[in-house]
């Protein structure tokens, strides 16, 4: 059991419900999910359509950066190498701004993101994600610490650098691997973030 906990780490059978701000109220009728930036084929679903596509399970540890894990969840939803594929990411893409309600983003390396193990999860245990735990969908990087997998996620944007998310903002590190304890030493926004991703808004207008 040890050798699946990672350092300075506590097992909890219960699942901690912490996010910064409240529960969003979703629409799933309005809700897409896009895939944009540094890809092929842009890609917009609705709740219906990322619903329709062959969805897996996932059997995992996770672990939170506030010290907690929770041995073997049952995560269900859609591959997230399925939607990069789909999307085709192109050549020169390296990273990831992920997006989610209310403004939220964390920050994925391509390489930590074009997992098999990695999903748009929509289901915990067989049952539908709680709104806490974020319902309608939530993204699924459970080799990573868990605030990488942003709960009512929105979006991928696939980018050539490596731009800090919200919690990376904030203090956090810039990856989050919980086995050799990287949860701290983030970075602000620079000014070349910030026209990246203006730049990369006109041209998704």
């Amino acid at each position: 059991m040890t050798d699946r906990l990672p350092p300075g780490q506590v097992l909890t059978k219960k699942w901690p419900v912490l996010h910064y701000g409240n529960v969003p109220q979703v629409d799933t009728h309005r809700w897409t999910f896009e895939v944009a930036g540094l890809v092929e084929r842009p890609l917009t679903l609705t709740y219906d359509e990322l619903l329709a596509l062959p969805r897996t399970t996932v059997n995992c540890d996770i672990h939170c950066v506030t010290r907690w894990s929770r041995l073997d969840n049952a995560f269900e939803g859609v591959s997230v190498q399925l939607l990069l594929k789909r999307a085709g990411v192109k050549p020169e893409a390296k990273y990831c701004l992920v997006g989610a309600e209310q403004g939220f983003t964390t920050n994925l390396p391509l390489g930590d993101l074009d997992r098999p193990d990695n999903l748009i999860a929509v289901k915990w245990g067989g049952e539908w994600l709680m709104p806490e735990h974020g319902w309608p969908a939530r993204l699924l990087v459970p080799h990573l610490y868990f605030w990488k997998s942003a709960k009512w996620v929105r979006g991928f944007t696939l980018l050539d650098a490596d731009v800090p998310g919200f919690w990376e903002q904030n203090g956090y590190h810039m990856r989050g691997d919980p086995w050799t304890e990287e949860r701290y030493g983030g970075r602000g926004l620079t000014k070349h973030d910030i026209n990246r991703l203006r730049n990369l808004s006109k041209k998704g207008a």
